[in-house]
């Protein structure tokens, strides 16, 4: 199957995501099959409702809400995620820059995602609380692939497990300035998916595959690509960190483990997945 196409209306996430997932579905099919296909009378299955963009738009409403409101609340001199900052310097590049747009471009985003994708617009409760929980057993593997890099690392030095955004867990066990790193980690769950997975993963993999490249190619380039500059992003302005190959290391493999997350559980877990392994690491 070739990612390649000579319509200039197709949906480059589409292309990305969904034929990329379908191109797996033989090996995968329990964990992606498409919302229609219901798994009883009447009802769609967990797996395949939890991916929906409606469901996504509707499980991350929290960590946009946190964030935001937590922001306003500190007040709009508290340090913003990097992400939020870049995608709100684009907007102002661009002659758009009402403070409140970004949060809606990014809700109304996942609803026309959800239209082109001609899901049911549904969503259970009950698929929520098993997104909340899915998404801390997969911020748990990541702490052990955190721990497993601290085991094979030749130069780690009993290390706790780095939190992406923000000091070590042993620097941030101090109660005060809790609130703020809950608000910063819901902000890096939020729009770090924002930006490398859900707008530059599907972007990148779609340029690839008008390259003459196909679709799991392209995929896989695509999430090495946006994985590095994932890792990279975190080393970038002021409140930037020293660089360290330990460090840059371990965030590529947190980018590959989210871009695939993402590829196969939907933008939803992977932004719960993400603001919980920051949580379970920076607070815990």
């Amino acid at each position: 199957m070739s990612m390649k196409s000579d319509d200039p209306s197709v949906n480059p996430h589409e292309i990305a995501a969904d034929e990329f997932c379908a191109e797996l579905d033989r090996d995968f099919a329990p964990a992606h099959a498409p919302a229609d296909v219901p798994s009883g009378p009447s009802a769609p299955s967990y797996w395949a409702l939890s991916r929906t963009p409606l469901t996504s738009l509707v499980f991350s409403l929290p960590l946009v809400l946190a964030y935001e409101g937590g922001v306003l609340w500190l007040g709009r001199g508290t340090p913003r995620n990097g992400a939020d900052v870049w995608l709100r310097q684009l907007l102002d590049a661009i002659g758009f820059g009402a403070y409140f747009l970004l949060p809606a471009l990014t809700i109304v985003g996942l609803l026309a995602w959800h239209h082109v994708e001609h899901d049911r617009w549904h969503f259970s409760p009950g698929v929520l609380l098993g997104m909340a929980g899915e998404c801390v057993l997969w911020a748990m593997a990541l702490i052990g692939i955190a721990r497993l890099q601290q085991q094979i690392w030749p130069l780690a030095l009993e290390a706790p497990p780095l939190a992406l955004d923000g000091l070590p867990v042993a620097a941030a066990g101090v109660w005060e300035g809790v609130f703020s790193r809950i608000v910063g980690y819901c902000g890096a769950g939020l729009y770090e998916e924002v930006l490398f997975r859900l707008l530059l993963l599907p972007a990148v993999a779609w340029l690839l595959g008008r390259l003459g490249m196909g679709p799991i190619t392209a995929a896989g380039l695509a999430i090495l690509v946006t994985s590095t500059l994932f890792s990279l992003a975190h080393y970038v302005g002021p409140l930037g960190d020293t660089f360290e190959l330990y460090s840059f290391t371990f965030r590529l493999a947190a980018g590959v483990f989210f871009a695939v997350v993402f590829l196969l559980r939907g933008f939803g877990i992977a932004a719960g997945t993400h603001a919980f392994y920051d949580l379970l690491v920076g607070l815990v």
